[in-house]
This record gives structure tokens, sequence and C-alpha cells, in this order.
């Protein structure tokens, strides 16, 4: 294949192992980033540029060159020039501090240490010195240095462990697998030395779940997907070490193609500024031409009287040549009329903002000694204007912390607290928790409050122990055993982790498992289950279920998942129970829990060895293999018996739906962006109040098309709207606009509730340019918008969709690097400093740790500063206006000729003794009253001494200053209120409007219409089939644990579930 080698697009990309030579000829990027705005050269340049941005600045520049001329200056340029580099230098002087930190940060990130493969030897690189082609070795714990090709690792099969929480936000692990042919290399450093194999893929993009590409080695070719591919801000977990090829480096990694680059934020206060600059030079030029035309007349009519003994230049002799000097002269001296102090006053206005927000004790998090930030100090106004919300999920909304918090066991429900008189009590965390000291295996961070479940354990009661014995076989979690009962759960979901963290502390400890056996500790006691078949979860099975076969020799089934898919499997009898157990999962589901349906089933030897043979043949079939298995699947999972519900509470931040209730009642839309799958976002937005059961209608838009997602939105369009209304077109912009924003659609929207849920690849679609308008158009008539599975560069695009269509003042918050774009594209940024590291925080305009902190964030400080903001404004133009009309009036009475009213020096001194000498008087006199040297210096004049301070001890005086401030406040209060009452504004409107539903919204809705079932897993395939084939199971060199464990051979495992050619895989995470 001939290459292009000078080509600026690159069409595919060739990578050579091992060969710097060969791979430097297609001037890949190396690995170094760089987020920072400005370097040594380019700083100045720039940041004038973006100084001058500003109409003032730009003005008060021609106006010092005007200065410079001495025709036409009656003041000097030194008047000028020093505000203006007074001006120019503390706005450098910010924007260098800002870019220095972002400089420190980038130096941090690209001095890292990593080791590279270099002529055969290991050796420590920086990573800003790695290169494609390059072979990296990765130790556990290791951030991934860029996008590395997985050739070998030190797990079986040449599996390895990934945390992707700076990409997509997720906590649980994720698998990687290496090619066999490469994962046999090993560590064996001399045969990756000598691997030269080729790799030609994709050029670099921003799709962080696709990848394309083969390896051609030995004259073989091997195809490659995302399933090999370690991306740059990965960690390495549970995997001892790992080496890959480098694909992609630095800048042109998938995330760095993700993260949009820095902006120059401009609040609308700011080119409001500019616009009235332009408005009120124009009106400067209109002052300038009249009095040009006045002192060209006089010169005619007047002036032309006193040529004979006032001796001027010949070039000033013609009148109209005066005049157009004297338009100059003027334009100087009128020149206050848009003074370089307003922008001064501005910026020092701000900075004290600024320090507000830094001073607040209401937005200091005690428990990790964090107060609030403001990063930038031009933004500040810009907080009392926003009108959507972007919020990431996971970290930002919540504390990505699953706990076990309630459960339903055969029709009773555990997990409540009561007191001595029945009554519910509030769990807080001055509840005492149940003593679990029975068990040595417990984890010590599992806290339950509800001893009545200890006691039904400890009374061996046989449904309690089957319930629990269920959470601890039906999962597919690794156990890692470090220390003697030091266990570490390794779980593909938060949720998986909470459930079988659960039935550890209450007894039944899973301790270990291999392809074929699972072994637990039931009260103390190892038993070991013959695990035969996974049937395994997915999206559409919504459940997942596993036939062991007990010490007794029972064959058991147990299943779990949502509900609503389970209680169609039950066997007729469990009809009284599960309308129980439905009622109980209202409840829980009504405080916003995720939950879960148990049951179980008793498995006929002869009927199990026919399904098993059936399922043999299944995973073998060519043809519509998917679609056999899951008929067997279903076939043996009817008839079974309901064991009861757990509930699991994904735990909020403190005060995030109070938070949101109050941001909506301030007309704040609020979006929730996040890479977490549809359930789990759906469950957020419960818990948060987002998402009601009373709200009209909940639209899941999820179409794989372009013409499906098109059909979905007009539906929902067509349902908010009614079908008359779908007669705009969409190319009717303007017209259709001004239909959605008139009041009667307000209204509507008002009364009639909805939401708008869609996923990451029907998103993909609608923004689209095709789409794109009425995809606004719906989810602006929704009262909740929640977009899942969405990728970093997604959100980003999400926000300028906004901001382009609707041209409103947006805010993002976000905790991690995977909401570092949405940041920077909207006005406003906010990062939380949280469990996903400091990317947001550092990208970000204003931080702290709590999201509940938005709300005094813009209900307060964003207000206040609008206000001052605006009424400062006001009375510096008031101020100015007022002082540049003397001049202007007093060149009626000069003759025009440019001479100024005030003198510079006069005016300047007059402003300097009033404001300095009226605050030392008051000072003084304050003192000299209530100081008793006072009286030794003036006996005479001062014969009481203390007289003020005495007199302030007297009631009667306090009550006489109280009346008149009565007085002199109760007419205009008085006033305003009748004022308001009969003449409302279309705020006063809203607000009394709103104040029906503010209870409703403040307190937790309880659901009951409906079950909200979260199998949260964070993946849509499980992990089924990777545990049966044992592919990810370490040969152990020694027992860890003190009952000796069996392992049978790999060959009698009886377990082929799923059947999928790529038994390994995890989940393909649709972001």
């Amino acid at each position: 294949t001939k290459l292009n080698f000078s080509s600026t697009v690159e069409e595919e990309r060739h990578v050579r192992a091992n060969d710097r030579d060969y791979n430097e000829r297609f001037s890949y990027a190396d690995n170094r980033i760089k987020t920072a705005k400005y370097n040594v050269f380019t700083f100045l340049p720039i940041n004038l540029f973006e100084q001058f941005q500003r109409f003032a600045n730009a003005y008060f520049l021609v106006l010092l060159i005007l200065q410079l001329i001495p025709e036409i200056s009656s003041l000097s340029w030194f008047t000028t020039i020093v505000p203006l580099v007074l001006v120019l230098a503390i706005t450098a002087v910010k924007d260098a501090t800002d870019d220095y930190f972002r400089h420190k940060s980038d130096q941090q990130v690209n001095t890292r240490q990593s080791q590279v493969l270099i002529k055969g030897i290991l050796q420590n690189e920086k990573w800003m010195n790695v290169r494609v082609g390059d072979i990296i070795k990765l130790e556990n714990n290791q951030f991934v240095a860029a996008d590395l090709l997985l050739l070998s690792s030190s797990e079986p099969y040449g599996l390895c462990y990934i945390e992707t929480a700076e990409l997509d936000g997720e906590t649980n692990l994720k698998v990687r697998q290496a090619l066999t042919v490469t994962s046999d290399l090993g560590d064996d450093v001399a045969k990756l030395a000598d691997f030269n194999g080729e790799v030609i893929c994709e050029p670099p993009n921003n799709k962080l779940d696709k990848f394309t590409g083969t390896l051609y080695w030995k004259d073989n070719k091997y195809p490659l997907d995302n399933e090999k591919m370690l991306l740059r801000g990965c960690v390495l977990r549970n995997t001892e070490w790992c080496f890959g090829l480098v694909i992609f480096a630095g800048l042109q990694t998938k995330l760095m193609q993700n993260c949009g680059r820095m902006k120059f934020k401009r609040t609308s206060i700011d080119k409001l500024m500019n616009t009235l600059v332009l408005w009120i030079f124009g009106f400067l030029i209109c002052m300038g031409i009249i009095l040009a035309i006045g002192n060209t007349i006089w010169e005619q009519k007047v002036g032309s009287n006193f040529w004979e003994y006032l001796q001027w230049k010949e070039l000033t002799i013609n009148a109209v040549f005066s005049g157009f000097l004297t338009f100059w002269s003027y334009v100087i001296i009128l020149n206050t009329v848009v003074p370089i102090s307003l922008y001064v006053s501005v910026e020092v206005l701000r900075l004290g903002h600024s320090y507000f927000i830094n001073w607040d004790r209401r937005m200091y998090y005690s428990r990790k000694d964090t107060p609030a930030e403001a990063r930038t100090t031009t933004l500040n106004e810009e907080l009392g204007q926003v009108e959507f919300i972007f919020s990431d999920k996971t970290g930002t909304l919540t504390q990505n912390i699953m706990v076990f918090n309630k459960c339903s066991i055969n029709g009773k429900t555990y997990g409540d607290v009561y007191d001595e008189f029945g009554c519910k009590v509030d769990i807080t965390e001055k509840t005492p928790c149940v003593d679990f000291s029975f068990n040595p295996l417990m984890d010590r961070k599992f806290r339950f409050h509800d001893s009545s479940l200890v006691e039904a354990i400890k009374l061996e009661e046989p449904l309690v122990q089957e319930f629990f014995r269920l959470l601890a076989l039906c999962h597919t979690v690794m156990p890692e055993e470090r220390n003697e009962g030091e266990l570490v759960y390794q779980a593909p979901s938060p949720d998986e982790g909470a459930l079988v963290t659960a039935a550890r502390n209450f007894g039944f400890v899973f301790r270990s498992r291999t392809p074929e056996t699972i072994t637990l500790y039931e009260m103390g006691h190892a038993v070991t289950y013959q695990l035969l078949a996974i049937l395994d979860f997915n999206n559409v099975r919504k459940r997942m279920s596993v036939i062991v076969r007990n010490p007794k020799g029972q064959l058991k089934l147990y299943s779990k998942g949502a509900d609503t898919i389970l209680f169609d499997r039950l066997d007729p009898s469990n009809e009284e129970l599960m309308f129980t157990t439905s009622e109980h999962l209202n409840e829980f589901a009504g405080e916003g829990l995720r939950t879960l349906a148990l049951a179980c089933k008793d498995l006929d030897e002869d009927v199990f060895d026919e399904w098993m043979k059936k399922l043999l043949f299944a995973s073998t079939a060519l043809e519509n293999r998917e679609e056999k298995l899951g008929a067997l699947y279903e076939e043996i999972e009817q008839g079974m018996m309901l064991l009861g519900a757990t509930a699991i509470e994904d735990k909020l931040q403190e005060g995030v739906p109070e938070t949101i209730a109050c941001l909506t009642l301030a007309n704040i839309k609020i979006w929730v962006l996040t890479g977490d799958k549809l359930e789990t976002a759906m469950n957020i937005g419960y818990s948060c109040n987002m998402l009601r059961d009373d709200m009209n209608e909940v639209f899941i838009i999820s179409g794989h098309t372009m013409l499906e997602v098109q059909q979905e939105l007009r539906m929902a369009r067509e349902r908010i709207m009614g079908p008359g209304k779908d007669k705009f077109s969409s190319g009717l912009d303007m017209e259709k606009t001004e239909l959605y924003s008139s009041d009667s659609v307000f209204e509507e929207t008002i009364i009639a509730e909805y939401a708008l849920i869609i996923n990451g690849h029907s998103l993909a679609h609608a923004l689209e340019a095709d789409l794109e308008q009425i995809l606004v158009d719906v989810a602006c008539l929704c009262k909740t918008v929640i977009c899942c599975r969405v990728t970093p560069l997604q959100k980003a695009l999400v926000v300028e969709l906004i901001k382009r269509h609707k041209r409103a003042v947006t805010l993002a918050i976000g905790d991690g690097a995977n909401d570092v774009s949405m940041i920077n594209t909207a006005h406003i940024g906010v990062g939380i400093s949280g469990q996903e590291g400091m990317q947001a925080v550092l990208a970000s305009d204003y931080s702290f740790a709590q999201f509940r902190y938005l709300q005094r964030l813009l209900l307060v400080h964003g207000r206040w500063s609008y206000h001052r903001m605006c009424n400062f404004l006001c009375y510096f133009f008031y101020k100015n206006f007022a002082f540049t009309l003397v001049h202007f009036w007093y060149g009626f009475l000069c003759g025009f000729s440019a001479q100024i009213g005030l003198d510079t020096n006069y005016w300047t001194a007059v402003n300097h003794f009033f404001i300095w000498g009226s605050l030392a008087v008051y000072f003084a006199i304050l003192f000299a009253m209530h100081s008793d040297g006072i009286f030794t210096i003036f006996p005479n004049q001062f014969p009481f001494i203390g007289t003020a301070r005495n007199s302030l001890n007297q009631k009667i005086v306090w009550l006489v200053i109280l009346l008149t401030t009565v007085v002199c406040i109760m007419p205009m209060v008085a006033v305003r209120f009748i004022k308001a009452d009969l003449y409302p504004t279309h705020t006063d409107k809203q607000v009394s409007r709103r104040q029906g539903p503010q209870g409703q919204n403040l307190r937790r809705v309880r659901r009951t219409s409906s079950r909200r079932s979260a199998y949260a897993f964070a993946h849509q395939q499980g992990y089924g089939e990777l545990i049966t084939s044992g592919k990810n199971m370490k040969v152990p060199t020694s027992s860890t644990s003190t009952y000796p464990l069996s392992s049978p051979t790999r060959g009698t495992s009886l377990v082929k579930n799923g059947g999928t050619t790529d038994v390994f895989s995890e989940e393909k995470s649709e972001l």
C-alpha cells in the first residue's frame, strides 16, 4: 500500500511496534498534553487581543493616540495611559495566574513516570517522551499513559481490569482481554522487544466505545476492537502488570479528543457594556459634531474679530478646519462620558463578590475542610441570570455509594426502627447500629439498624436464611482475600457489591469461587455449592439466575431481578405473598430506593438433565443462538417461589432533592447528563424528585436510526402539544419559537408535567442539523430532561445546542474528567471536588464540595452580584453623564474653544478631599464623642463626658430612633405594597402562581402507582460466561482460607452459558 506521509487529514493509522523511525515518518502527535491557553511568546498578543475585544479598551487606545497630537489635545496623555495600562496589567496578571496553574497541572501530568521498552530494556520515561509504537509496562493502580493495545497481562488468558471513572464516571471495573497470540508474550522482555507487529486502524476520533483495527504479524492478521484497548485516563486495577502498544498519544487520545478547548468567557453585562459604549460613543460623536459646527459658525461670525491681535497659525485661519480640530478636541474632553475607571470599578466590584463567595461559611464543607472557591472574578453577576443547569449524576448528585437499606422477607419488612410505643423513628447518624460481633468475617463499614433481622438469622428461620443464601450465591462478584479474613469484593457494579456485603454481614459470607464451585461460610461453617449454570443478566431479561447443587445433593435455582419481570414467573400459590411484597416494593420505591425481587425453585434431577442437554445443543447453534438460549432460560425460570425483595439506597448527596426543588421554583431548568445506563439514571431521577409518578408522561427516546428518533420526538411533541399543533414544520423556526415562548404554551407546560429521557445513541442522531430543532422544542416543553449513556463530547454538544437555540445563560456542574468539556462549553462551569479527582475543579470557574451549595451560589451570591452590578452601572453612567454635560454646556459659553470647564487637578483634588475627608471627619467625631481625653483638652466646650454613649443607654432614645425610622419608611413601604398588589409585574405573577406547589416539591413524593425496579448493573451484559469459562480465575499458589477447597478440573464444567463467540467479553458500554 502506498502511504501518503504529507497528507494533513489522516485516513488510517499505521503503527509498527518497536520501530520509532518508521512511526516518526507519519508525524504523529507525541504524548505531551496542553490545556493552558498561553505560553511565554503568545501570552502578550493573545491576552491583549482578548482584552481589546472590550470596545472601551479599544476606544481608550484610540483616545490615547489622539491625545498625542498637540493641535487637538487639551489634556495630558498621562491621564489616559496610566489607567489604561493599569486596567490591562491587572487583567493580564489575573489571566496569567490562572494559566500558570494550568501549566502546572499539565507539567504534573506530562512528567509522570512510565516504563517504556526501548532497545530491549525497560526504562523509566516521562509521559511526554512516550511515542506512538512504544511498548509500555503498566502496574496495578497506575494510570494508563496513552491509548494502548493490550498485549499481555499477569492474569490468565491475557485479561486485565480497568476503572474508567475519568472517561464515563463509572467506578465499576471493566474487563479487557489481549489477543491469544500476544498474551503468550507474557512479561518476557526479550520476546516483547522482538515483537514487530503492525497495526492498521482508524484515525484519531472521540468515540470512546468503538475501535476498529487489524494487527498484522507473522503473515497473519487479527481483528481488533474496543475490548482490546486501554484508553488514557483509565486506571489499572486488580492486575499485577500488563504490557501495551501505544496507538494514540497525547492530544490524539480519545480522552483528549473529548475535551473541549478553553474558551474566553464573557458575561452578558460585558456584552451590554460593549453595546452601551458603542451607543455612548455615537452620542459622543454627535456632541462633538454639534460643538464642531458651533465652533465653525462662531469662528466665522465672532472669532474673526479677534484675528488681528490674536496671531494664530495660518493652518487654523480656516474656520472649517478649526471646527474639524475642535471636533477631535471635544472627543478628548468629553471622553469621561465613558470613563476607563468604569472597568476598574467593575473589576474591583467583582473581586469583592468573589471574596464574599470564598468567605461564605455556609458553603464550607467541614468534613473535607473544603471551602467554596471563586476561581474567576469575571462571571459573578452571570450567576444571577442562569436559566439552564446541566448536571452530571455520579459524584455530583450522588455519592456513588450503594447501601443495603431495607428488605422484605416472606411478607415482613426489615430495616425500619421503632420506639417503645411502636412509632417509626427516623434513622440518623446517632441511631445505634446492629451488633455483628457474632460474625468474625463481617465488614466493619456495614451499617444496619433493625436488630430483628439479626435475631431472625440467629433463630435460624429457614426463609430468612434462604434469602441471604440467594444473595451470597446469585451474582458474578469476584472475591479477593489478601490476608486471613480480609475479604475484598470486586463487583461489576456497586449494587452487586452492596447485596453480597449484606449477606456477608448477616452470616452468609461469600468466600471463594472456581468455575464449578462457590464456597460460602454460613454462620461460621464452610459450605461448598456446585455451580451448574449461570443464566446471565442482560437488558432484555432484566434478571439473573444460578443453578447450584447443595451439599445434600438438592438442585436449586436462585433468581433475582426486576419485580415486574419476576412476578410473571412465580408459582400461582404465591399470589397472596406477591400482593404483600408488592405493597412493600411500592413503599421502598416511594422512598427512592432501588428494588429487586428474589425467588427460588427446587429442580427435579431428570428435568434438569433434559434441560441441560437442550442448553448444550443451543449453545453450539450457529443460527439464532441468543433466541434459543433465551427460550431455554425462560422455560426453567417458571413456577418459582417468592422469597422477598431488597431495597438499596444509591446515596444522594445531602440536600439534593431540596436544592433541585428550590432551583425549579426559580424557573431554572435542570438537565442531567450522565454516562450511566437508562435504568440507573431514571432511579436517581425519582430519588431527586425530578421524576414523579404523578407526571403526565415520561418520554423515552431510544431509537437506533435517525428516522426512529425523528418519529419518537414528533410523537412526543404531538402528545404534549396535541395533534393539531404538529403542522409547524422544522423550517418555520422563527414562528415556532415565538409560539413555544408564548404564555399559553408556558401555562400548558406548567399544568401538564412531562419528562424526556434520551439514550446516547439516540442523542447522536438528535444532535444532527435536521433534528436538533425538534429536540430543543420537545426538551424545553418538558419539566425534566435526562440524557444517559452520553460521551463527554455529547455533553458539550447538548450545552452548545441550548446556548445557540435558546440564547440562555447556561451552567454546567460536574466532578470528573468526563465533565471538563461540558464545563468549558457552558457560560459558567462549576466543579465539585469529589471522588473522581480534581480535573473538573481545575477547569471550572467555581468549585465547592457539595451540590446543595449551588442553591446559595445562584440564589444568594448570583442574585446580589447581579443587583449590585446593575445598580452600580446605573449610578456610574448617571454620574459621568452629569459631569460630562457640564463641559458640553460650557462649550456654548466659551466660544466652542474646547476649554475644560473644570480643571483636572481641581476636580481630582475635590474628589479626594470629599471622599477621604468625609471618612476622616466621621470617625473623628465618632471617637471624640466616646473619648474621655477630649474633656481634658477642651473642658469648657465638653463639660459632659461621653454624652452620646450615655444617651444610647436610655430606652427612650432608642424608642425615638425607632419611631422616626418607622415614620420615614412606612409610607414608602405602604406605597410599594399597594403598587405590587394593584399593578403586579410578570415576576410577581409567576411567584404567586408557584407558591402553591412549593411545599409539595420540597418533600419527598411517595410513588404508589408503579414500581421502579433497578437491576442496576452498569453494563448491558453480565459476566456469567466469563466466570464459568474460568478465564478470569487465577491459579492459586496456596489457599488463604482456613477451610481447604477442592477445585474440580476445567474439563468437567457443565456450563456453556451464553454461547456467544466472544466468551470473555464484558459489557459493551454504550456511551
